[in-house]
């Protein structure tokens, strides 16, 4: 039996190769290379100009990560733009809403990724926190800290102590949407792990697993999309 398939979110960047210069999908290689360390297929799944195309997306996969990037637009929260906040991608924005309420909605195993935690809060309601400090190494460059799980929760169960992760970021989740626990936290109390609880599996992470070495969130994901497709379960 096949691999379970996990489609990754992409973007839309101007991009240069050979004589060409066009808008392109974009997706950082860690992606599919950390699906494929944890046992699973990976497939880029392009932003489409039509949200309701994306249960359609949904259903043809396993598995989905939403992956890092620009800052979410503050009026998908209620909120007015700080001036540290990023230029919008509103396509971007209701893209990649679609496909998280696409997925809750059928149960599809879901992880997000920095801003794919991000989008999770919001599109359960909740708010983000517009900037904060220390959490990068510099510009371009991925900083290291130690996050804490807490007992009992997705997470917990799959990265069971303190734990140093990749991390770049400038925004993190305030309130938490609706349904939401927080299931891993920084020393300086930012929320760095969000989760539904219940049937279903979704988790979020405000770090960059695909830029690490520690494959335990990504092979939950992929042992769960294992379950639920009836694929072969990939070795712990």
């Amino acid at each position: 039996m096949p691999k379970p398939l996990i489609g990754i979110s992409t973007y839309l960047e101007p991009a240069a190769w050979g004589v060409w210069q066009m808008p392109a999908a974009l997706l950082p290689a860690g992606y599919p290379r950390l699906v494929r360390a944890a046992g699973g297929l990976a497939a880029m799944l392009p932003p489409d100009d039509d949200p309701a195309a994306a249960a359609e997306v949904v259903a043809r996969v396993d598995g989905l990560i939403i992956a890092g990037g620009a800052d979410v637009e503050p009026v998908c929260y209620g909120a007015t733009a700080s001036s540290l906040t990023g230029p919008p991608a509103r396509a971007r924005d209701a893209w990649e809403l679609a496909l998280i309420e696409a997925a809750l909605a059928s149960g599809t195993p879901l992880l997000g990724i920095c801003r794919g935690l991000q989008l999770l809060n919001v599109a359960l309601g909740g708010t983000l926190v517009q900037h904060l400090d220390g959490h990068t190494g510099g510009r371009g460059v991925f900083g290291e800290h130690t996050v804490e799980p807490v007992p009992g929760t997705l997470y917990a169960s799959l990265v069971p102590e303190a734990a140093s992760v990749p991390t770049y970021h400038h925004q993190c989740v305030d309130r938490l949407g609706a349904g939401l626990v927080a299931s891993a936290y920084a020393a300086d109390g930012t929320v760095e792990a969000a989760e539904l609880p219940g049937p279903g599996w979704a988790l979020g992470v405000q770090w960059h697993p695909e830029a690490g070495q520690d494959l335990r969130v990504a092979r939950g994901l992929v042992r769960a999309a294992a379950a639920r497709g009836g694929r072969p379960t990939p070795a712990p």
